[in-house]
């Protein structure tokens, strides 16, 4: 006999907020700037966008799928100098983009609950390819501007239960 296959449910509005919430939070706490958070979009066509450098989690439990910080060079370098790092390797850059991956979707599981379950990030650059997403939904692309950089937080994820 075979296990149910769980009721998958998309997003609601407030979770999606959650995460808007969260740019914004991270960019003031670590530069003193907040991001302007635009208008989130269903992203209809594929592959999701990509950037130089992206932090991707993949995410278990009451949640199934992936979040991805996406970001331009030029935002990263601009995030490492205001937290004192006077290095700016491709390496450094990788780190600081799955920094704030995980950031961003820890302090969203502080808010949605245990039930979000996050894996340690995986870093590429855009040449480089991103883990498939467990989700089976549309993705979710949460735009954003920080300085005169724009970067994207793409969320995809299934809500079970």
């Amino acid at each position: 006999m075979t296990a149910p296959t769980p009721i998958k449910k998309a997003l609601k509005p407030a979770d999606v907020e959650v995460f808007a919430e969260t740019i914004g939070h991270y960019f003031e706490r670590i530069t003193g700037e907040k991001a302007l958070v635009r208008t989130a979009y269903l992203l209809e066509i594929e592959p999701p966008p990509q950037d130089d450098f992206n932090g991707m989690i993949i995410v278990h439990g009451s949640y199934q799928g992936s979040v991805c910080f996406a970001a331009p060079r030029g935002l990263l370098t601009h995030v490492l100098m205001r937290m004192g790092q006077q290095e700016y390797s491709d390496a450094d850059h990788l780190d600081i983009v799955g920094e704030i991956a995980n950031t961003l979707a820890g302090r969203a599981r502080r808010v949605l609950g245990e039930g979000l379950e996050i894996s340690p990030p995986h870093t590429f650059t855009r040449a480089g390819r991103a883990l498939p997403s467990p989700a089976s939904g549309t993705p979710l692309v949460i735009p954003f501007t920080w300085q005169i950089y724009a970067a994207v937080l793409v969320v995809h994820l299934d809500v079970l239960g």
